[in-house]
Protein backbone atom coordinates (compact mmCIF):
# COMPACT_ATOMS: atom_id res chain seq x y z
CA UNK A 1 0.00 0.00 0.00
CA UNK A 2 1.98 2.76 -1.02
CA UNK A 3 -0.52 5.59 -1.34
CA UNK A 4 -3.32 5.31 0.96
CA UNK A 5 -1.21 3.57 4.52
CA UNK A 6 -2.93 5.29 7.27
CA UNK A 7 0.07 7.40 8.98
CA UNK A 8 0.88 6.77 12.91
CA UNK A 9 2.20 10.69 12.93
CA UNK A 10 0.25 13.68 14.30
CA UNK A 11 -3.33 14.36 12.05
CA UNK A 12 -3.19 17.16 10.05
CA UNK A 13 -6.25 19.39 10.86
CA UNK A 14 -7.99 20.22 7.93
CA UNK A 15 -11.49 21.92 7.49
CA UNK A 16 -13.21 20.97 4.05
CA UNK A 17 -15.98 23.27 2.53
CA UNK A 18 -18.25 20.87 0.13
CA UNK A 19 -21.52 20.25 -1.52
CA UNK A 20 -22.72 16.71 -1.30
CA UNK A 21 -23.33 16.66 -5.13
CA UNK A 22 -20.51 18.45 -6.32
CA UNK A 23 -17.93 15.59 -8.37
CA UNK A 24 -15.02 17.40 -7.13
CA UNK A 25 -15.96 17.35 -3.40
CA UNK A 26 -16.63 13.89 -3.87
CA UNK A 27 -13.15 13.28 -5.29
CA UNK A 28 -11.75 15.31 -2.05
CA UNK A 29 -14.40 13.45 0.50
CA UNK A 30 -13.01 9.49 -0.92
CA UNK A 31 -9.59 10.79 -0.80
CA UNK A 32 -9.87 12.37 3.13
CA UNK A 33 -11.56 9.11 3.83
CA UNK A 34 -9.26 6.77 2.62
CA UNK A 35 -6.20 8.13 3.99
CA UNK A 36 -7.99 8.28 7.23
CA UNK A 37 -7.14 11.97 7.95
CA UNK A 38 -9.47 14.00 10.59
CA UNK A 39 -11.32 16.75 8.70
CA UNK A 40 -14.05 19.00 9.90
CA UNK A 41 -16.49 19.38 7.25
CA UNK A 42 -19.09 21.97 6.27
CA UNK A 43 -21.70 21.72 3.84
CA UNK A 44 -22.36 25.00 1.12
CA UNK A 45 -25.50 24.08 -0.82
CA UNK A 46 -25.32 25.02 -4.21
CA UNK A 47 -29.08 24.93 -4.75
CA UNK A 48 -29.97 27.45 -1.81
CA UNK A 49 -26.87 29.42 -3.41
CA UNK A 50 -24.62 29.44 -0.23
CA UNK A 51 -21.70 29.39 -2.66
CA UNK A 52 -22.34 33.16 -4.00
CA UNK A 53 -22.51 34.22 -0.54
CA UNK A 54 -19.84 37.03 0.14
CA UNK A 55 -18.18 34.89 3.24
CA UNK A 56 -17.69 32.44 0.75
CA UNK A 57 -16.52 34.38 -2.37
CA UNK A 58 -13.93 35.66 -0.10
CA UNK A 59 -12.84 32.57 0.98
CA UNK A 60 -12.71 31.40 -2.97
CA UNK A 61 -13.17 34.22 -5.14
CA UNK A 62 -14.42 31.81 -8.51
CA UNK A 63 -16.92 30.98 -5.76
CA UNK A 64 -16.84 26.97 -6.45
CA UNK A 65 -16.55 24.44 -3.98
CA UNK A 66 -14.75 22.04 -2.99
CA UNK A 67 -12.14 24.47 -0.60
CA UNK A 68 -9.77 22.42 1.43
CA UNK A 69 -7.98 24.28 4.08
CA UNK A 70 -5.06 23.03 5.30
CA UNK A 71 -3.45 23.82 9.03
CA UNK A 72 -0.87 21.51 9.31
CA UNK A 73 1.51 19.81 6.97
CA UNK A 74 -0.15 16.50 4.98
CA UNK A 75 1.14 13.38 4.54
CA UNK A 76 1.64 12.73 1.07
CA UNK A 77 -1.35 11.39 -1.12
CA UNK A 78 0.73 10.21 -4.14
CA UNK A 79 3.76 8.12 -4.76
CA UNK A 80 7.38 9.51 -4.43
CA UNK A 81 8.62 11.36 -7.67
CA UNK A 82 10.64 8.99 -9.45
CA UNK A 83 9.39 5.60 -7.60
CA UNK A 84 7.98 2.98 -9.68
CA UNK A 85 4.13 4.30 -9.68
CA UNK A 86 4.75 8.20 -9.68
CA UNK A 87 4.19 7.98 -13.52
CA UNK A 88 1.49 6.03 -13.74
CA UNK A 89 -0.79 7.25 -11.20
CA UNK A 90 0.11 10.77 -12.65
CA UNK A 91 -0.83 10.20 -16.23
CA UNK A 92 -4.17 8.45 -15.31
CA UNK A 93 -5.03 11.37 -12.70
CA UNK A 94 -3.82 13.97 -15.24
CA UNK A 95 -6.54 12.04 -17.97
CA UNK A 96 -9.67 11.85 -15.56
CA UNK A 97 -9.07 14.95 -14.27
CA UNK A 98 -9.14 16.64 -17.70
CA UNK A 99 -12.37 14.97 -18.01
CA UNK A 100 -15.51 17.62 -18.40
CA UNK A 101 -17.81 16.57 -16.08
CA UNK A 102 -19.55 19.42 -15.54
CA UNK A 103 -20.55 19.30 -18.88
CA UNK A 104 -21.55 15.84 -18.71
CA UNK A 105 -23.74 16.53 -15.81
CA UNK A 106 -25.53 19.66 -17.29
CA UNK A 107 -25.97 18.12 -20.69
CA UNK A 108 -27.19 15.23 -19.18
CA UNK A 109 -30.13 16.75 -17.27
CA UNK A 110 -31.00 18.98 -20.14
CA UNK A 111 -31.29 16.60 -22.29
CA UNK A 112 -32.36 13.11 -20.33
CA UNK A 113 -33.18 11.52 -23.65
CA UNK A 114 -29.53 10.14 -24.08
CA UNK A 115 -29.61 8.61 -20.44
CA UNK A 116 -30.83 4.99 -19.37
CA UNK A 117 -32.05 4.67 -15.92
CA UNK A 118 -30.83 7.76 -14.69
CA UNK A 119 -30.81 8.82 -11.33
CA UNK A 120 -31.76 12.74 -12.28
CA UNK A 121 -35.06 13.81 -11.29
CA UNK A 122 -37.57 14.18 -13.84
CA UNK A 123 -38.30 18.01 -12.57
CA UNK A 124 -34.35 18.95 -13.26
CA UNK A 125 -34.45 19.68 -16.71
CA UNK A 126 -36.98 22.70 -16.05
CA UNK A 127 -35.60 23.11 -12.41
CA UNK A 128 -32.51 24.11 -14.15
CA UNK A 129 -32.83 26.51 -16.90
CA UNK A 130 -34.89 28.43 -14.20
CA UNK A 131 -32.17 28.73 -12.21
CA UNK A 132 -29.95 29.60 -14.97
CA UNK A 133 -31.59 32.77 -15.58
CA UNK A 134 -32.46 33.46 -11.07
CA UNK A 135 -28.44 32.97 -10.82
CA UNK A 136 -27.60 35.13 -12.96
CA UNK A 137 -29.80 38.00 -11.78
CA UNK A 138 -28.84 37.42 -8.48
CA UNK A 139 -24.60 37.78 -9.19
CA UNK A 140 -25.14 40.88 -10.62
CA UNK A 141 -26.98 42.10 -7.31
CA UNK A 142 -24.45 40.86 -5.60
CA UNK A 143 -21.86 42.43 -7.48
CA UNK A 144 -23.96 45.82 -6.64
CA UNK A 145 -24.30 45.34 -2.86
CA UNK A 146 -20.26 44.34 -2.34
CA UNK A 147 -18.29 46.45 -4.60
CA UNK A 148 -15.22 44.51 -2.86
CA UNK A 149 -16.11 41.56 -4.46
CA UNK A 150 -17.43 43.02 -8.05
CA UNK A 151 -15.24 41.71 -10.03
CA UNK A 152 -15.40 38.17 -8.75
CA UNK A 153 -19.46 38.09 -9.13
CA UNK A 154 -19.00 39.75 -12.75
CA UNK A 155 -16.28 37.24 -13.79
CA UNK A 156 -18.59 34.30 -12.39
CA UNK A 157 -21.63 35.41 -13.91
CA UNK A 158 -19.81 35.05 -17.48
CA UNK A 159 -18.09 31.65 -16.22
CA UNK A 160 -21.57 30.19 -16.29
CA UNK A 161 -23.38 32.18 -18.80
CA UNK A 162 -20.47 30.70 -21.49
CA UNK A 163 -20.25 27.56 -19.50
CA UNK A 164 -24.21 26.37 -19.81
CA UNK A 165 -24.34 27.82 -23.13
CA UNK A 166 -22.22 25.14 -24.01
CA UNK A 167 -23.82 22.43 -21.90
CA UNK A 168 -26.49 22.65 -23.80
CA UNK A 169 -25.24 22.20 -27.47
CA UNK A 170 -26.13 18.89 -27.93
CA UNK A 171 -23.15 18.20 -31.03
CA UNK A 172 -20.97 19.58 -28.56
CA UNK A 173 -22.05 17.38 -25.86
CA UNK A 174 -22.10 14.34 -28.20
CA UNK A 175 -18.24 14.92 -29.09
CA UNK A 176 -17.25 15.13 -25.85
CA UNK A 177 -19.05 11.28 -24.60
CA UNK A 178 -17.69 9.94 -27.88
CA UNK A 179 -14.16 11.70 -26.59
CA UNK A 180 -15.03 9.81 -22.98
CA UNK A 181 -14.97 6.44 -25.07
CA UNK A 182 -11.31 6.35 -25.69
CA UNK A 183 -10.30 7.62 -22.52
CA UNK A 184 -12.42 4.61 -21.10
CA UNK A 185 -10.66 2.14 -23.46
CA UNK A 186 -7.45 3.31 -21.86
CA UNK A 187 -8.35 2.46 -18.58
CA UNK A 188 -10.13 -0.70 -19.44
CA UNK A 189 -6.48 -1.46 -21.76
CA UNK A 190 -4.89 -0.58 -18.27
CA UNK A 191 -7.31 -2.71 -16.42
CA UNK A 192 -6.31 -6.14 -18.51
CA UNK A 193 -2.86 -5.32 -17.77
CA UNK A 194 -3.45 -5.15 -13.81
CA UNK A 195 -5.54 -8.41 -14.23
CA UNK A 196 -2.47 -10.39 -16.28
CA UNK A 197 0.34 -9.11 -13.53
CA UNK A 198 -2.43 -10.82 -10.84
CA UNK A 199 -4.05 -13.92 -12.39
CA UNK A 200 -4.15 -15.38 -8.81
CA UNK A 201 -7.59 -16.15 -7.61
CA UNK A 202 -8.17 -13.84 -4.92
CA UNK A 203 -5.41 -11.36 -5.32
CA UNK A 204 -6.82 -7.73 -6.17
CA UNK A 205 -4.84 -4.92 -7.91
CA UNK A 206 -5.90 -1.63 -8.74
CA UNK A 207 -5.89 0.42 -11.54
CA UNK A 208 -2.33 1.52 -11.58
CA UNK A 209 -1.04 -1.57 -9.41
CA UNK A 210 -1.86 -3.40 -5.73
CA UNK A 211 -2.74 -0.09 -4.00
CA UNK A 212 -5.36 2.19 -4.35
CA UNK A 213 -4.18 5.80 -5.52
CA UNK A 214 -5.47 8.60 -6.26
CA UNK A 215 -5.72 7.62 -9.88
CA UNK A 216 -8.36 5.38 -8.53
CA UNK A 217 -9.94 7.99 -6.59
CA UNK A 218 -10.91 9.70 -9.62
CA UNK A 219 -12.12 6.57 -11.89
CA UNK A 220 -14.00 5.71 -8.74
CA UNK A 221 -15.61 8.84 -8.26
CA UNK A 222 -16.24 9.41 -12.18
CA UNK A 223 -17.65 5.97 -12.72
CA UNK A 224 -20.37 5.86 -9.33
CA UNK A 225 -21.19 10.01 -11.53
CA UNK A 226 -21.71 8.01 -14.85
CA UNK A 227 -23.50 5.60 -13.16
CA UNK A 228 -25.93 8.61 -11.67
CA UNK A 229 -26.46 10.28 -14.86
CA UNK A 230 -27.79 7.16 -16.66
CA UNK A 231 -24.68 6.56 -18.64
CA UNK A 232 -23.28 3.28 -17.09
CA UNK A 233 -24.88 1.05 -19.86
CA UNK A 234 -22.69 3.22 -23.09
CA UNK A 235 -19.83 2.97 -21.15
CA UNK A 236 -19.71 -0.93 -19.50
CA UNK A 237 -21.96 -3.59 -19.03
CA UNK A 238 -23.47 -6.27 -21.19
CA UNK A 239 -20.24 -7.92 -22.18
CA UNK A 240 -18.38 -4.22 -23.46
CA UNK A 241 -15.51 -2.99 -20.81
CA UNK A 242 -15.99 -6.10 -18.59
CA UNK A 243 -12.64 -4.90 -16.45
CA UNK A 244 -14.10 -1.61 -15.78
CA UNK A 245 -17.71 -3.40 -15.03
CA UNK A 246 -15.58 -5.48 -12.22
CA UNK A 247 -13.94 -2.84 -10.88
CA UNK A 248 -16.68 -0.90 -10.54
CA UNK A 249 -18.70 -3.27 -8.69
CA UNK A 250 -15.33 -3.75 -6.45
CA UNK A 251 -14.88 -0.21 -5.71
CA UNK A 252 -18.39 0.73 -4.61
CA UNK A 253 -17.74 -1.85 -1.64
CA UNK A 254 -14.51 -0.17 -0.17
CA UNK A 255 -15.79 1.03 3.27
CA UNK A 256 -14.62 4.25 2.66
CA UNK A 257 -16.59 4.85 -0.64
CA UNK A 258 -19.60 3.51 1.09
CA UNK A 259 -19.43 5.82 3.90
CA UNK A 260 -18.48 8.64 1.93
CA UNK A 261 -20.42 8.09 -1.53
CA UNK A 262 -22.62 5.06 -0.52
CA UNK A 263 -25.78 7.12 -0.45
CA UNK A 264 -25.02 10.50 -2.50
CA UNK A 265 -26.98 8.82 -5.90
CA UNK A 266 -29.96 9.00 -4.38
CA UNK A 267 -31.04 12.49 -4.15
CA UNK A 268 -33.69 12.27 -1.57
CA UNK A 269 -31.04 11.36 1.18
CA UNK A 270 -28.39 13.50 -0.32
CA UNK A 271 -29.61 16.56 -1.62
CA UNK A 272 -33.62 17.60 -1.22
CA UNK A 273 -33.39 16.26 2.76
CA UNK A 274 -30.49 18.37 3.68
CA UNK A 275 -31.90 21.36 2.09
CA UNK A 276 -34.87 20.78 3.50
CA UNK A 277 -33.66 20.83 6.86
CA UNK A 278 -31.38 24.07 6.14
CA UNK A 279 -34.36 25.61 5.13
CA UNK A 280 -36.54 24.92 8.22
CA UNK A 281 -33.60 26.42 10.13
CA UNK A 282 -33.34 29.50 8.74
CA UNK A 283 -37.27 30.21 8.28
CA UNK A 284 -38.70 28.24 11.32
CA UNK A 285 -39.61 30.23 14.23
CA UNK A 286 -37.89 29.15 17.22
CA UNK A 287 -40.47 28.25 19.51
CA UNK A 288 -41.90 25.66 16.27
CA UNK A 289 -38.22 25.01 15.09
CA UNK A 290 -37.46 21.55 16.45
CA UNK A 291 -41.42 20.54 16.56
CA UNK A 292 -40.76 21.60 12.28
CA UNK A 293 -37.72 19.72 12.24
CA UNK A 294 -38.88 16.53 13.52
CA UNK A 295 -42.13 16.50 11.14
CA UNK A 296 -39.41 17.52 7.80
CA UNK A 297 -37.25 14.63 9.41
CA UNK A 298 -39.89 12.00 9.74
CA UNK A 299 -41.82 12.90 6.36
CA UNK A 300 -38.76 13.24 4.42
CA UNK A 301 -37.57 9.59 6.04
CA UNK A 302 -41.32 7.87 5.13
CA UNK A 303 -40.76 9.39 1.76
CA UNK A 304 -36.85 7.45 1.16
CA UNK A 305 -38.77 4.47 2.61
CA UNK A 306 -41.51 4.07 0.47
CA UNK A 307 -38.86 5.10 -2.42
CA UNK A 308 -36.10 2.34 -1.59
CA UNK A 309 -39.08 -0.52 -1.17
CA UNK A 310 -40.36 0.06 -4.34
CA UNK A 311 -37.25 -0.30 -6.00
CA UNK A 312 -37.01 -3.04 -3.93
CA UNK A 313 -40.02 -4.52 -5.02
CA UNK A 314 -39.32 -3.78 -8.61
Amino acid sequence: MEEFTKSSEVKPKLTLYHWTQSFNSQKVRLAIAEKGLQCEEYDVSLPLSEHNEPWFMRLNPAGEVPVLVVFTSCPRLVPKEGSTYSHRVQHYRELLDSLQMDAYTHGCILHPEITVDSHIPAYATTRIRAQIGNTESKLKQLAEEHPDLKDAYIAKQRRLKSKLFDHDNMKHLKKLLDELEGVLDQVETELQRRAEETPEEGVQSWLCGDFFSLADVSLAVTLHRLKFLGLSRRYWGSGNRGNLEAYYERVVTRPAFRRVLGLVNNILISAVLPVALRVARKNAPAILGTALLLSVLGGASYLAFLLMKRRLTL
